[in-house]
């Protein structure tokens, strides 16, 4: 009786747990048994390294060959396990002789004629095995770019079952490799500039300071007023993401597509259709949950045009993201945890027909129309929106008065100056942006004066603001304070952040 072993990466959600991958040759008759809480495609496995076995020139023993995946309490899906599940039985027949397989976390798909297919997750699938100590992976070539993001492992990417057993001392035919491709992060550039923006100067600087503080936005406007074309120029102002942002949405991205991911220090800018699910939204699926649309605007904008028109428990499952940074899908094997930190655009007209304001065509909305159109946005969705905008049509002056609006690079420095003052003043707490500064905080070591406070005092005891939407101006005058490079927030900066609060 001949035993081996090798190491794969169980996933659930973004959280990986080692499995080891045990294969066992005994003499009775032949068969090849999967145990160790396989699902269908995991256990169809055994067909397809047989097969991939005998094409590559490496076949195995007509015995009885056992493969244990531990612990076994953990539920295994997919077919990643095939290059792990492959070695160790290769391994235990005594063809792969060479030292090392133990030591190796193995990650791949195998083809019938022994090629290796990439699979979903790999990124942190090693991601996993780096945190459990192990010091190498193999993985498929056409995963190897993403997988070489993470530093502290030795990583190496094949495309045939034959290279990865030479690779171990085994004695077979080697298939050729293909060549490699890099993956490289794309230059944080943007072709869309607030400069296009003709007569909504007042709405360019609200986005400015919903930028600077990371501020959630809501704009109302009729048709055409310009609520998507704003929307789509705010990532170019937004400050670019760091190496481990980088890494954290590509790892979304490798859980959640099946094709290549490219990774991008500009922030994403995800917007979703009307009709998507709660499901394509929150995320989810039979067996491992994978990220929706919210984790995929992790760390950038999610824009959702129309949004009345969405399900209004799509507009609700938005709520706890929106106040924790995560997203938890919970199933009965356990809760997968996703994160979710985004930056919340809405975009609606201002009833049905869309005329109501600012349009100059007469609406023909009643007034039970307007307001259930507008209910669809929950009331502690709407408490969550920090700056709500108003905005009317352009009229022709604005247009043929060729004035540009600012450029977005000019922007992006008021942007970048004023996160900077206030990663200054947060320096020791684990907030980066006023957006995420609890109110507790502010009223205690960030006080206003009794003077430029009072205003806000006497909105929350006439019950015009709730606590949530005090604590939320608050934050909103910090940010106003820090675009006007101003210490503390004056009673013009609070103010003006009331203003953004209730305007619409």
């Amino acid at each position: 009786m001949k035993l081996a072993k090798t190491h794969s990466i169980s996933l659930f959600g973004l959280t990986g747990t080692v499995i080891e991958v045990e294969a066992d040759i005994s003499s009775n008759l032949p068969g090849f048994v999967l145990v160790g809480l396989p699902d269908a495609s995991l256990n169809e496995s055994t067909a397809r390294v047989r097969a991939a076995t005998v094409n590559s020139g490496l076949s195995l023993p007509q015995r009885k060959i056992t493969v244990n995946l531990s612990p076994a309490s953990v539920p295994k899906q997919g077919s990643s396990f095939d290059l792990a599940i492959a070695l160790a039985a290769l391994k235990a027949a005594g063809l792969v002789p060479g030292a090392g397989v133990t030591e190796t976390v193995f990650i791949g798909e195998l083809a019938l004629d022994g090629r290796i297919k990439p699979v979903r997750g790999v990124l942190p699938m090693v991601m996993a095995a780096k945190a459990s100590g192990f010091k190498s992976a193999v993985v498929p070539l056409e995963n190897i770019a993403e997988a070489e993001l993470i530093d502290g492992i030795d990583v190496a990417g094949f495309d045939h079952l034959t290279q990865v057993a030479n690779l171990y001392g085994a004695k077979c035919p080697v298939v050729m490799k293909m060549e490699r491709t890099s993956l490289e992060v794309v230059p944080a550039e943007t072709t869309k500039c607030f400069s296009e923006v003709l007569g909504q100067s007042s709405a360019i600087d609200a986005l400015t300071v919903a930028a600077a503080g990371g501020h959630h936005l809501l704009m109302v406007g009729p048709p055409g007023a310009g609520k998507t074309m704003l929307a789509e120029r705010l990532p170019g102002i937004l400050p670019r993401l760091d190496h481990q942002q980088v890494v954290e949405n590509l790892a979304i991205q490798s859980l959640a597509r099946s094709d290549s991911v490219t990774p991008s220090a500009l922030a994403p800018f995800i917007a979703p259709h009307q009709t998507a699910s709660l499901a394509a939204m929150v995320g989810g699926g039979s067996g491992s949950p994978k990220p929706g649309i919210i984790s995929l605007a992790n760390n950038g904008i999610l824009f959702l045009d129309e949004a009345p028109e969405f399900q209004t428990p799509v507009l609700d499952s938005l709520r706890q993201p929106l106040e924790s940074g995560t997203i938890t899908i919970s199933r009965a094997s356990g809760q997968a945890i996703f994160p979710a930190r985004f930056q919340l655009v809405l975009a609606a007209n201002p009833c049905p027909c869309g005329f109501s304001v600012g349009s100059g065509k007469a609406c023909i909305c009643t007034g039970g129309q307007r307001a259930k159109y507008f209910s669809r946005i929950s009331g502690p969705l709407s408490d969550r929106i920090d700056l709500r905008l108003e905005l009317n049509q352009v009229n022709a002056t604005q247009i043929t008065s060729g004035e540009p609006g600012p450029r977005s690079s000019d922007l992006a420095l008021k942007v970048a100056s004023a996160r900077s003052l206030a990663s200054k003043r947060l320096r020791g707490t684990p907030w980066m942006k006023n957006s995420q500064v609890p109110g507790s905080y502010l009223r205690k070591h960030l006080r206003l004066t009794a003077q430029v406070s009072r205003p806000l005092n006497t909105a929350l005891d006439r019950s015009l603001i709730t606590m949530r939407g005090y604590d939320r101006i608050l934050r909103l005058a910090w940010t106003v304070a820090d675009l006007g490079g101003n210490e503390q927030p004056t009673s013009e900066d609070l103010a003006l952040a009331m203003y953004y609060r209730g305007n619409a």
